[in-house]
Protein backbone atom coordinates (compact mmCIF):
# COMPACT_ATOMS: atom_id res chain seq x y z
CA UNK A 1 0.00 0.00 0.00
CA UNK A 2 1.15 3.54 -0.76
CA UNK A 3 2.54 5.21 2.37
CA UNK A 4 0.18 8.20 2.08
CA UNK A 5 -2.82 5.93 1.69
CA UNK A 6 -1.68 3.98 4.76
CA UNK A 7 -1.48 7.18 6.80
CA UNK A 8 -4.99 8.16 5.69
CA UNK A 9 -6.29 4.68 6.56
CA UNK A 10 -4.80 4.86 10.07
CA UNK A 11 -6.31 8.29 10.69
CA UNK A 12 -9.67 7.01 9.46
CA UNK A 13 -9.45 3.95 11.70
CA UNK A 14 -8.81 6.25 14.65
CA UNK A 15 -12.18 7.89 14.08
CA UNK A 16 -14.07 4.67 13.47
CA UNK A 17 -12.59 2.78 16.43
CA UNK A 18 -12.17 5.83 18.72
CA UNK A 19 -8.53 4.90 19.27
CA UNK A 20 -5.80 7.51 19.32
CA UNK A 21 -2.28 7.19 17.96
CA UNK A 22 0.79 8.38 19.81
CA UNK A 23 2.07 9.25 16.35
CA UNK A 24 1.88 7.81 12.87
CA UNK A 25 4.40 5.04 12.11
CA UNK A 26 7.66 6.30 10.65
CA UNK A 27 7.13 4.46 7.37
CA UNK A 28 3.96 6.44 6.56
CA UNK A 29 4.35 9.67 8.53
CA UNK A 30 4.27 12.75 6.25
CA UNK A 31 7.60 14.56 6.21
CA UNK A 32 6.57 17.90 4.70
CA UNK A 33 3.45 20.10 4.67
CA UNK A 34 2.91 19.09 1.04
CA UNK A 35 2.82 15.41 1.99
CA UNK A 36 0.53 16.29 4.90
CA UNK A 37 -1.98 17.89 2.52
CA UNK A 38 -1.79 14.89 0.20
CA UNK A 39 -2.70 12.61 3.11
CA UNK A 40 -5.44 15.06 4.11
CA UNK A 41 -6.98 14.81 0.63
CA UNK A 42 -7.05 11.01 0.89
CA UNK A 43 -8.52 11.22 4.38
CA UNK A 44 -11.26 13.57 3.16
CA UNK A 45 -12.22 11.00 0.52
CA UNK A 46 -12.50 8.34 3.24
CA UNK A 47 -14.54 10.60 5.52
CA UNK A 48 -17.03 11.32 2.76
CA UNK A 49 -17.20 7.64 1.82
CA UNK A 50 -17.96 6.67 5.44
CA UNK A 51 -20.17 9.53 6.61
CA UNK A 52 -21.61 10.87 3.36
CA UNK A 53 -21.93 14.51 2.45
CA UNK A 54 -19.56 16.71 0.51
CA UNK A 55 -16.87 19.39 0.98
CA UNK A 56 -18.21 22.82 1.95
CA UNK A 57 -15.02 24.81 2.53
CA UNK A 58 -11.95 25.14 4.73
CA UNK A 59 -10.78 25.85 8.27
CA UNK A 60 -7.60 27.78 8.96
CA UNK A 61 -5.38 26.93 11.93
CA UNK A 62 -2.14 28.04 13.53
CA UNK A 63 -2.47 31.73 12.68
CA UNK A 64 -0.30 32.59 15.70
CA UNK A 65 3.46 32.97 15.09
CA UNK A 66 4.46 31.32 18.36
CA UNK A 67 2.29 28.29 17.56
CA UNK A 68 3.91 28.05 14.12
CA UNK A 69 7.39 28.10 15.63
CA UNK A 70 6.39 25.41 18.12
CA UNK A 71 5.30 23.13 15.26
CA UNK A 72 8.22 23.97 12.99
CA UNK A 73 6.03 25.76 10.43
CA UNK A 74 6.47 29.12 8.74
CA UNK A 75 2.80 29.71 7.96
CA UNK A 76 -0.71 28.64 9.07
CA UNK A 77 -2.29 25.44 7.77
CA UNK A 78 -5.76 24.45 6.67
CA UNK A 79 -8.21 21.57 6.94
CA UNK A 80 -11.37 20.66 5.05
CA UNK A 81 -14.89 21.49 6.20
CA UNK A 82 -17.21 18.62 5.31
CA UNK A 83 -20.99 18.78 5.44
CA UNK A 84 -21.32 15.72 7.69
CA UNK A 85 -19.54 17.55 10.53
CA UNK A 86 -21.06 21.01 10.04
CA UNK A 87 -23.92 22.00 12.37
CA UNK A 88 -26.44 24.83 12.31
CA UNK A 89 -26.86 27.18 15.23
CA UNK A 90 -28.03 26.33 17.89
CA UNK A 91 -26.29 22.96 17.93
CA UNK A 92 -26.48 19.90 20.16
CA UNK A 93 -23.45 17.66 19.66
CA UNK A 94 -22.64 14.26 21.16
CA UNK A 95 -19.61 14.76 23.43
CA UNK A 96 -18.60 11.12 22.96
CA UNK A 97 -17.86 11.70 19.28
CA UNK A 98 -14.66 13.56 20.19
CA UNK A 99 -11.40 12.67 21.89
CA UNK A 100 -11.21 16.25 23.09
CA UNK A 101 -13.51 19.25 22.79
CA UNK A 102 -11.33 22.30 22.21
CA UNK A 103 -13.56 25.30 21.54
CA UNK A 104 -12.47 28.11 19.23
CA UNK A 105 -14.73 31.10 18.50
CA UNK A 106 -14.03 32.12 14.90
CA UNK A 107 -15.16 34.56 12.24
CA UNK A 108 -16.41 32.67 9.21
CA UNK A 109 -16.79 33.91 5.64
CA UNK A 110 -19.02 32.83 2.78
CA UNK A 111 -17.58 33.44 -0.66
CA UNK A 112 -19.69 35.31 -3.20
CA UNK A 113 -17.37 34.81 -6.17
CA UNK A 114 -14.44 32.64 -7.22
CA UNK A 115 -10.78 33.30 -6.48
CA UNK A 116 -9.18 31.06 -9.13
CA UNK A 117 -5.58 29.84 -8.81
CA UNK A 118 -4.45 31.44 -12.04
CA UNK A 119 -5.06 34.89 -10.53
CA UNK A 120 -2.68 34.63 -7.55
CA UNK A 121 -1.29 36.45 -5.72
CA UNK A 122 -4.38 38.04 -4.19
CA UNK A 123 -4.25 41.03 -1.89
CA UNK A 124 -6.69 41.59 1.01
CA UNK A 125 -8.75 44.09 -1.01
CA UNK A 126 -9.35 41.61 -3.83
CA UNK A 127 -10.23 38.87 -1.35
CA UNK A 128 -12.64 41.11 0.59
CA UNK A 129 -14.37 42.02 -2.68
CA UNK A 130 -15.05 38.30 -3.30
CA UNK A 131 -16.66 37.76 0.13
CA UNK A 132 -20.43 37.71 0.32
CA UNK A 133 -21.00 37.48 4.05
CA UNK A 134 -19.39 37.08 7.45
CA UNK A 135 -20.85 34.67 9.99
CA UNK A 136 -20.23 33.74 13.61
CA UNK A 137 -18.79 30.27 14.10
CA UNK A 138 -17.35 27.82 16.59
CA UNK A 139 -14.83 25.20 15.60
CA UNK A 140 -14.54 22.08 17.75
CA UNK A 141 -10.88 21.12 17.46
CA UNK A 142 -10.11 17.43 17.91
CA UNK A 143 -7.03 15.29 17.38
CA UNK A 144 -6.40 11.66 16.65
CA UNK A 145 -3.01 11.93 18.41
CA UNK A 146 -2.47 11.36 22.12
CA UNK A 147 -0.72 14.71 22.59
CA UNK A 148 -1.48 17.03 19.70
CA UNK A 149 0.51 19.91 21.21
CA UNK A 150 3.80 18.06 20.67
CA UNK A 151 2.99 16.65 17.23
CA UNK A 152 4.82 17.84 14.11
CA UNK A 153 3.05 20.14 11.66
CA UNK A 154 2.75 17.71 8.69
CA UNK A 155 1.08 15.12 10.92
CA UNK A 156 -1.45 17.68 12.16
CA UNK A 157 -2.16 18.75 8.59
CA UNK A 158 -2.70 15.10 7.61
CA UNK A 159 -5.27 14.75 10.42
CA UNK A 160 -7.48 17.26 8.58
CA UNK A 161 -5.84 20.11 10.44
CA UNK A 162 -7.07 18.83 13.84
CA UNK A 163 -10.66 19.46 12.79
CA UNK A 164 -13.54 17.91 14.71
CA UNK A 165 -16.70 19.81 13.81
CA UNK A 166 -17.96 23.29 12.97
CA UNK A 167 -21.04 25.24 14.03
CA UNK A 168 -22.14 28.06 11.75
CA UNK A 169 -24.41 31.00 12.47
CA UNK A 170 -26.47 33.26 10.23
CA UNK A 171 -24.61 35.13 7.46
CA UNK A 172 -24.33 38.92 7.75
CA UNK A 173 -24.25 40.46 4.29
CA UNK A 174 -23.39 44.06 5.21
CA UNK A 175 -20.25 43.00 7.07
CA UNK A 176 -18.14 45.78 5.58
CA UNK A 177 -20.05 48.24 7.76
CA UNK A 178 -18.21 46.86 10.79
CA UNK A 179 -14.57 47.01 11.86
CA UNK A 180 -13.95 43.29 12.29
CA UNK A 181 -10.51 43.61 13.93
CA UNK A 182 -11.97 45.82 16.67
CA UNK A 183 -15.00 43.64 17.42
CA UNK A 184 -14.96 42.06 20.86
CA UNK A 185 -15.63 38.33 21.15
CA UNK A 186 -16.81 36.58 24.32
CA UNK A 187 -17.02 32.87 25.08
CA UNK A 188 -19.58 32.05 27.75
CA UNK A 189 -19.90 28.64 29.42
CA UNK A 190 -22.88 27.90 31.65
CA UNK A 191 -23.55 31.67 31.90
CA UNK A 192 -19.97 32.53 32.92
CA UNK A 193 -17.56 34.44 30.67
CA UNK A 194 -14.47 32.21 30.31
CA UNK A 195 -12.63 33.75 27.35
CA UNK A 196 -12.49 37.16 25.69
CA UNK A 197 -10.83 38.19 22.45
CA UNK A 198 -10.98 40.41 19.38
CA UNK A 199 -11.02 40.06 15.63
CA UNK A 200 -7.47 41.36 15.33
CA UNK A 201 -6.15 38.23 17.04
CA UNK A 202 -6.52 36.55 13.64
CA UNK A 203 -3.41 37.79 11.83
CA UNK A 204 -4.45 41.39 12.49
CA UNK A 205 -7.68 40.95 10.52
CA UNK A 206 -9.75 37.87 9.61
CA UNK A 207 -9.44 38.89 5.94
CA UNK A 208 -5.67 38.45 6.22
CA UNK A 209 -6.18 34.79 7.13
CA UNK A 210 -8.57 34.35 4.22
CA UNK A 211 -6.03 36.00 1.90
CA UNK A 212 -3.37 33.56 3.06
CA UNK A 213 -5.71 30.64 2.29
CA UNK A 214 -6.61 31.93 -1.18
CA UNK A 215 -2.93 32.24 -2.09
CA UNK A 216 -1.94 28.92 -0.46
CA UNK A 217 -4.65 27.06 -2.35
CA UNK A 218 -3.62 28.85 -5.52
CA UNK A 219 -0.06 27.57 -5.19
CA UNK A 220 -1.53 24.08 -5.06
CA UNK A 221 -3.52 24.70 -8.24
CA UNK A 222 -6.78 25.09 -6.36
CA UNK A 223 -8.97 28.06 -5.68
CA UNK A 224 -11.81 29.31 -3.54
CA UNK A 225 -15.24 29.13 -5.14
CA UNK A 226 -18.50 30.99 -4.71
CA UNK A 227 -20.44 29.37 -1.87
CA UNK A 228 -17.35 28.13 -0.03
CA UNK A 229 -17.39 28.55 3.75
CA UNK A 230 -14.15 29.42 5.52
CA UNK A 231 -13.41 29.54 9.24
CA UNK A 232 -10.48 31.87 9.85
CA UNK A 233 -8.99 30.69 13.16
CA UNK A 234 -9.61 31.41 16.80
CA UNK A 235 -9.91 34.97 18.02
CA UNK A 236 -9.64 34.02 21.71
CA UNK A 237 -7.67 31.60 23.86
CA UNK A 238 -8.90 28.04 23.40
CA UNK A 239 -11.28 26.46 25.91
CA UNK A 240 -11.44 22.74 26.77
CA UNK A 241 -15.13 21.90 27.08
CA UNK A 242 -16.68 19.13 29.14
CA UNK A 243 -19.73 16.99 28.41
CA UNK A 244 -22.93 18.71 29.51
CA UNK A 245 -21.65 22.26 29.15
CA UNK A 246 -23.66 25.00 27.44
CA UNK A 247 -21.43 27.22 25.34
CA UNK A 248 -22.20 30.56 23.75
CA UNK A 249 -19.87 32.64 21.57
CA UNK A 250 -20.83 36.28 21.08
CA UNK A 251 -19.44 38.37 18.20
CA UNK A 252 -21.24 41.68 18.78
CA UNK A 253 -23.20 42.80 15.69
CA UNK A 254 -22.00 39.76 13.73
CA UNK A 255 -24.17 37.51 15.91
CA UNK A 256 -23.75 34.59 18.29
CA UNK A 257 -23.43 30.81 18.38
CA UNK A 258 -24.88 28.35 20.90
CA UNK A 259 -23.52 24.84 21.39
CA UNK A 260 -24.42 22.16 23.92
CA UNK A 261 -22.46 18.96 24.42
Amino acid sequence: MDRKAKAADLLMQSRLKMKRWEKLPEECRPQTPTEGYEVQDLLAERLISNYGGHPVGYKIACTNKSAQELLGLDEPFYGRLLSASVYRNPARVDADNFFMRVIEPEFGFKMNSDLPPENIPFDPEAVAAAVGAVLPAIEIVDSRYTDWTTMDGPSLIADNGCHGAWVQGEPLNDWKAYDLPALAVRLIVNDEVVREGRGDMIMGHPINALTWLANRLGRLGRGLKAGDLISTGTCAEIYHAEAGERIRAEFGPVGSIELTF
